[in-house]
């Protein structure tokens, strides 16, 4: 079996860089994705119709410029609307292992599509390849999570499409993804319980048909708890 933990430590150079200076773009010394389409002057004027519906006073200066940095804040946590997150997935090569690979502990930021406030944990993928032994690279399987994240989600939908993608582009015998995460929604208001955990999951083939594998894979991702 291959493990890679805090994988989003790595980095990797594929990829368009942003153009310096362009608004609807993320700033390419952050981490050279790109959103497009966004309407930041439109974000603008809604955060500033916000601020004054609240009874603040956009003018005073912790606020005058606090439209636009919320505006270039959406650019960039929203970046996945405007790509294919399959795209990371596309290349392949041939390691010859037909065993477990898991990328564990992969951090992970997400919008709460009700609330509009963030959710944010920690995501475990596990794949078997297919008989041809052909696997993508581990730092693409990060990718991929944080694809389906920069956007409005809830946690269930995130889990699924994870798994659901690597099993449509990569053909692999198995997959398994498990997503463990905070929700302000429930921390900051509401009911108020800061610290609560969900926990979702999503099991494709042999994980899902053999308890054996699937509890492999578990213990993998336990045994990451107590290092």
């Amino acid at each position: 079996m291959t493990t890679l933990d805090d994988s989003a430590r790595r980095v990797d150079s594929d990829g368009a860089r942003p153009r310096p200076g362009d608004l609807n773009t993320i700033d390419p010394s952050a981490d050279g994705t790109t959103a497009v389409g966004v309407d930041t002057g439109r974000i603008e004027r809604a955060v500033r119709e916000i601020l004054e519906a609240i009874g603040e006073d956009p003018e005073r200066d912790g606020l005058r410029d606090t439209p636009a940095r919320v505006a270039r804040m959406y650019t960039e946590t929203c970046a996945g609307l405007h790509e294919d997150p399959s795209r990371h997935l596309k290349v392949t090569f041939d390691a010859g292992h037909d065993e477990m690979i898991m990328v564990r502990d992969i951090p992970l930021y997400s919008m709460c599509e009700h609330h509009l406030v963030p959710f944010y944990g920690q995501a475990h993928v596990a794949y078997i390849p297919n008989v041809d032994g052909r696997v993508t690279g581990l730092s693409k399987v990060a990718r991929l999570v944080e694809g389906f994240a920069r956007r409005p989600q809830v946690q269930e939908r995130l889990t699924t499409q994870v798994a659901d993608e690597i099993e449509a582009t990569l053909l692999p015998r198995g997959v398994l993804v498990v997503i463990e995460a905070e929700h302000l929604c429930m921390s900051m208001r509401g009911i108020r319980k800061p610290g609560a955990s969900t926990v979702t999951s999503a099991v494709r083939g042999v994980f899902r048909d053999d308890v054996s594998a699937r509890m492999e894979a578990m213990q993998f991702i336990e045994s990451g708890r107590r290092r």
